[in-house]
């Protein structure tokens, strides 16, 4: 299927029905004193490319276990997870985090930031880790800059920011190197209102203008809103 520019580029690859994520069977068991504590048990979950997926659940749910997964920070599950084509349960761990590299960006609630860096420092190191030339970062992390409007930012280092501004930076990075995927652990969790507003409508707007496929971790139910779809976790189960 062709895309026309009739439709936004999220629904349009929605409509594809191209998917990127496989998830089946995963259980994340830690071995504790007392007995094993399953933090995820038979979990099942699709996630197609344009998707927005809202992750929600109590404290201790397993949301944040299955966004670990998913960002392959964690690989001591079972199951299978099958991710843009690689079944990621027969890959070692070097490969793991080749496929991470080139296709995940992170968007964290404490930012994250390296303080000692600058702005634009801090947006040029996604681009290191992925080996693009030196002479190619230049461009892309001003383009970054622009479209983010923190060219007067790119001098600054991270405690010179305001919070909204440090999650902005935050999203710019986890962007830079044009990831498949963006995972977002509670992203306007240290922000205002009005800020983490800001920060969510940025986000429905790359979901829907640039085809970003989103999963958030959220305990807000009006930024889970801002998502097309809410996978609810209780002790380590989905919801139906």
């Amino acid at each position: 299927m062709a895309y026309n520019g009739s439709v936004p580029l999220a629904r349009a690859l929605q409509q594809q029905a191209h998917s990127m994520i496989s998830l089946r069977k995963i259980n994340r068991v830690y071995p504790l004193k007392g007995g094993p504590f399953y933090a995820l048990r038979n979990i099942d979950l699709s996630i197609k490319e344009g998707d927005f997926l809202s992750i929600m659940g109590p404290s201790g749910s397993g949301k944040s276990t299955l966004l670990h997964i998913l960002g392959l920070h964690d690989n001591a599950w079972d199951g299978s997870y099958d991710f843009a084509g690689a079944a990621v349960h027969q890959l070692d761990r070097k490969q793991r985090f080749a496929l991470q590299k080139q296709h995940i960006g992170f968007v964290f609630q404490s930012y994250h930031l390296i303080d000692d860096l600058t702005v634009y420092e801090n947006l040029e190191i996604p681009l290191s880790y992925r080996d693009v030339p030196k002479k190619n970062r230049e461009s892309i992390v001003c383009d970054a800059l622009d479209r983010f409007n923190i060219v007067g930012k790119r001098d600054l280092y991270p405690n010179q920011l305001s919070g909204g501004q440090q999650q902005l930076v935050g999203i710019a990075r986890a962007l830079v190197a044009k990831p498949r995927l963006i995972l977002a652990d509670e992203p306007t969790g240290n922000l205002h209102s009005d800020q983490g507003r800001e920060i969510m409508e940025l986000f429905r707007k790359l979901n829907n203008e640039d085809g970003v496929t989103i999963v958030q971790v959220t305990h807000s139910d009006e930024n889970a809103g801002y998502g097309s779809r809410i996978v609810r976790l209780a002790d380590g189960l989905i919801i139906p």
